[in-house]
């Protein structure tokens, strides 16, 4: 992170611009290799991002709570039972290869037994 202070946007919302150098850093960070044209590019299109959040924090009310959907939702979920599920050989009966009870798999990434 910078340690630049963060300020406030102004009443039109703008922000203190980011700097190229912040982006650079934030591209080392993501390890992206970035070319000077892209960090310019990139510095200008964050400043934007920033400059809206911004404003959208700007706005927020502190009376207003918090939503994540214009309208109040609620879950219909049904109660939990305990059904009857497979046996081990129902659930292995499907299975290209089987060993030991468990599904046999290929190994990955040269791992060891």
């Amino acid at each position: 992170m910078s340690d630049r202070p963060t300020q406030d946007p102004g009443p039109d919302g703008g922000s203190a611009t980011i700097s190229r150098a912040e982006v650079a850093h934030l591209a080392m960070l993501a390890r992206l290799a970035l070319s000077d044209e892209e960090l310019d590019r990139f510095a200008g299109q964050l400043d934007v991002i920033l400059a809206s959040v911004a404003r959208v924090s700007a706005v927020a009310a502190g009376d207003i709570p918090p939503t994540s959907h214009a309208l109040p939702l609620t879950n219909v979920m049904r109660e939990d039972e305990v059904r009857p599920g497979l046996t081990q050989d129902e659930a292995l009966s499907g299975a290209p290869a089987a060993e030991l009870g468990r599904f046999r798999v290929p190994r990955i990434l040269g791992e060891q037994a």
